[in-house]
């Protein structure tokens, strides 16, 4: 216990800056007043997010907005709506007043109030400030004042949870809240920093952070099973690493089965919460940017079922709503139309050699960088420039690849069928037209699209041999350089799969050091480092992984 009391005053004074406020008034408020109206505005946050989460947004607000300069609960979860509504619409003002409204909710905290639970809630207020920071402005000193937001937070989080583990004996009738907080916070930065590759990762570890994905996952999964505050967002969190991160940023083997279990207490809790996205769209009209997640799924089924006009339709619709990445959208627009044959009408007049050119009049910055998608799509439509440009032989399959969408739809056969149909009728009329600049490059495309479609099919040589023709191309290449280290990430994928371990390991290690400058690198480094991170929990392996 002298350890804990000891523990707890060093975490008072690295701290006191949250609370010299209370301590220069001399105020010391009852503990018996301050838990019951910590108890009280626990309760009442708790019936507003359930309200935002039935999709009463107004009543949520207006519930939560009376308090929000006097309770640190409220002003956090105010802050945070509002922080929800600007990254969805992505208008500028938007992202300000969320940004001085979390600052607003961070100055609350620091007014006397249950320690503990106020230095959470700084900690958590610190994090959405740093990621408002980086939409907000594009210069190196917002990039410096975030990154030190993120490292107070984390530094907090850590220290919280070093209490919460070392003092058992401290249980207040709102403590499963507390721990709710600190697992969220040390759920998420230990997930998050797990993913990143091993050159990013050993920077991070020298400015102090560290990740370890078990534990983040064993954390999230914690908070999100206890009846908290938090335990939607660790929930959230999760279904996020589960079936989009797993899939965009690993070897796509995603964690469907893990989603659903997590997912059957909240659907009874919010039954309004539907399954199908039309039925999403129907859900609410207040928040139209929530449809936009909807339209963005939609797009990619109908892809996967090659309805090109459909995927079109969403693609239309997104243009048009979203602000998210408008180069993105109209590069889809264009990459649909161009999958029609000749002869077929395009929808609304539109023509897809006239919105590839637009593509580049989109290009936007996000945390001071463009989007890797929009600079890869923006460089797949320079060709579109010349007065009769060479086609694309297949841009959706191909930004189907960078979305990881092929190992999306391995376990349907139909599907992956179908694809190979269309890849094979791009590779005919590819042979049957002239050579020009673009042959190799459009050539390996489509052997990296076949080679997985191949390996979906189980003909694991086939695949492997189109790999390698990728590979074997290599200084014949002229634009599309992404595509080498691409082929060897899927070819060691193959061999991980065949029970070829060692070659895999030298393939990855290849692909993770022998090419640089390409596009979407930053993505194909995080699935190379996901599949040695998957190769280093074999024991087998270890320690030829580390050589």
């Amino acid at each position: 216990m002298a350890d804990s009391v000891t523990f707890f005053f060093s975490l008072n004074v690295k701290f006191s800056h949250l609370f010299l406020p209370c301590f220069a008034r001399n105020e010391t408020p009852s503990l018996n007043i301050i838990q019951m109206s910590l108890q009280a505005c626990l309760d009442e946050c708790m019936e507003a997010l359930d309200l935002f989460l039935n999709n009463h947004f107004s009543e949520s607000l207006d519930k939560l907005r009376p308090r929000a300069k006097e309770s640190m609960y409220h002003a956090l979860i105010y802050a945070t709506v509002l922080e929800m509504q600007a990254m969805m619409t992505f208008q500028h003002d938007d992202i300000v007043h969320a940004g001085k409204t979390m600052k607003s909710a961070q100055e609350v905290c620091q007014r006397p109030s249950p320690q503990l639970h106020a230095e959470v809630c700084y900690a958590e207020c610190l994090l959405h400030r740093a990621a408002l920071t980086f939409l907000q402005d594009e210069n190196m000193v917002s990039f410096i004042k975030g990154g030190i937001k993120v490292r107070n937070s984390y530094l907090i989080y850590k220290e919280l949870h070093a209490f919460v583990q070392s003092d058992t004996t401290f249980r207040g009738p709102n403590h499963k809240h507390l721990e709710g907080g600190v697992s969220f916070g040390i759920g998420a930065f230990n997930l998050t920093l797990s993913l990143f590759p091993a050159r990013i990762l050993k920077l991070l570890e020298f400015a102090g952070f560290s990740g370890d994905k078990e534990f983040g996952i064993s954390q999230l999964f914690t908070g999100a099973t206890s009846h908290t505050l938090r335990s939607m967002l660790c929930a959230l969190l999760l279904l996020c690493f589960y079936t989009f991160l797993s899939f965009i940023l690993g070897t796509g083997e995603g964690e469907v089965e893990e989603a659903e279990q997590l997912l059957k207490p909240f659907r009874l809790r919010y039954p309004r919460a539907v399954a199908l996205f039309e039925d999403g769209c129907k859900a609410q009209q207040a928040w139209k940017q929530f449809h936009h997640m909807c339209y963005w799924e939609l797009m990619w089924c109908f892809t996967f079922k090659r309805h090109w006009k459909m995927a079109y339709f969403y693609a239309d619709l997104l243009s048009q709503e979203s602000r998210w990445s408008k180069a993105m959208y109209v590069y889809m627009k264009a990459a649909y139309l161009s999958m029609l044959p000749d002869t077929e009408s395009r929808p609304f007049g539109d023509n897809e050699v006239d919105l590839f050119r637009q593509v580049p009049t989109y290009k936007q910055k996000i945390a001071g960088k463009s989007p890797p998608t929009e600079k890869f799509a923006i460089r797949k439509a320079r060709r579109y420039k010349a007065s009769n440009p060479i086609r694309l032989p297949v841009p959706v399959l191909e930004m189907m690849y960078m979305w990881n969408g092929f190992s999306m739809i391995s376990k349907q056969p139909e599907l992956t069928e179908g694809m190979m149909e269309t890849l094979l009728e791009a590779e005919r009329t590819l042979q049957a037209a002239p050579e020009n600049e673009y042959s190799v490059d459009d050539t390996c495309v489509i052997l990296l699209l076949k080679g997985l479609c191949l390996k979906n099919q189980g003909q694991m040589q086939a695949a492997e041999d189109c790999f390698r023709q990728i590979y074997s191309s290599e200084k014949k290449l002229k634009f599309d350089h992404y595509l080498v280290p691409n082929a060897l990430l899927e070819m060691s994928l193959l061999y991980i799969d065949t029970g070829r371990k060692e070659q895999a390991i030298k393939l990855l290690q290849k692909a993770k050091n022998n090419y640089k400058e390409y596009s979407m690198e930053s993505r194909t480094q995080f699935r190379v480092h996901a599949a040695l991170t998957k190769l280093k929990a074999d024991t087998n392996v270890r320690a030829f992984v580390s050589r």
